[in-house]
């Protein structure tokens, strides 16, 4: 193998891990973010998944909590569809015309 195409081969896997690295993380944050949404903080009594009638007795603190990580997780989701929209468009393009 030519050594100048095992240092391209080199720097394309690195920056294919680093794009996976992105991609995960955006991932994780957004089922994290889920997971404290719909799982950990509940009101008292209440049962997992969304709030819908529970959200009248919700305490103002709590509902405060489920927005700020609601807004965290949108904020990911965004971020990711930015993210694979400007880095993958080429991609993007080839698929649809």
């Amino acid at each position: 193998m030519n050594p100048k195409t095992k240092k391209a081969n080199l720097k394309r896997i690195g920056w294919l891990i680093l794009h996976l690295v992105i991609i995960v993380n955006f991932v994780v944050e957004i089922f994290y973010g889920f997971y404290q949404i719909f799982f950990v903080l509940l009101p008292p009594g209440g049962k997992k998944g969304p709030l819908m009638g529970a959200a009248k007795d919700i305490s103002p603190e709590l509902m405060t909590k489920r927005r700020l990580f609601a807004t965290e997780t949108w904020i990911a989701i965004s971020g990711l569809a930015i993210y694979i929209a400007v880095v993958y468009k080429d991609k993007f393009r080839n698929i649809v015309g």
